[in-house]
């Protein structure tokens, strides 16, 4: 499961091979979440308001850099990391 971002201390993931609709995964203070990357709705789990609205806005702003990634894990490869929309330069 790789990490193709990570901003203001969210993690985030896609599993190799997994089941549609693409999406990704979310990790932050003890709390996962799953977003579909076409509509950025948090589509399971639970995730802090703040949060959610960081990774709805970081989707549209990169749907086709995950889109990508998306076809790269489906195909068990490696995708490329996303930055994020903090200035850490984390990517």
């Amino acid at each position: 499961m790789p990490t193709i971002a990570f901003f203001y201390g969210i993690a985030i993931r896609m599993f190799f091979n997994d089941h549609a609709p693409a999406h990704i995964h979310t990790y932050h203070d003890g709390q996962e979440a799953k977003f579909d990357i076409e509509t950025g709705e948090m589509i399971g789990g639970k995730l802090g308001a703040r949060q959610r609205k960081i990774v709805q806005r970081w989707i549209l702003m990169y749907s086709h850099e995950l889109n990508a990634a998306w076809t790269a894990v489906r195909n068990d490869e490696t995708p490329e990391r996303i930055p994020g929309p903090d200035a850490d330069n984390d990517n």
